[in-house]
């Protein structure tokens, strides 16, 4: 079995995420993708009424600037 597989999203979606990423670290879309589903999926669970506040939102946001992904 392949170490990794395909997964497809819209062009604009990836076009979208091209432009986010230019200078901040990271080297291709796929990159932050899996950085972003990894995040995501440390939880080990997504719960639907699990919502960031806007401090929490914030503070991740200051993280990832001072980390160089924004």
């Amino acid at each position: 079995m392949p170490d990794k597989v395909t997964i497809k999203i819209p062009r604009e979606l990836y076009q979208r995420l091209s432009q986010m990423i230019e200078g901040t670290g990271f080297s291709s879309v796929t990159e932050f993708i899996v950085f972003v589903m990894r995040s995501l999926a440390s939880s080990g669970e997504i719960k639907g009424e699990d919502k960031l506040t806007e401090e929490e939102v914030r503070a991740i946001r200051e993280r990832l600037r001072r980390l160089g992904y924004l």
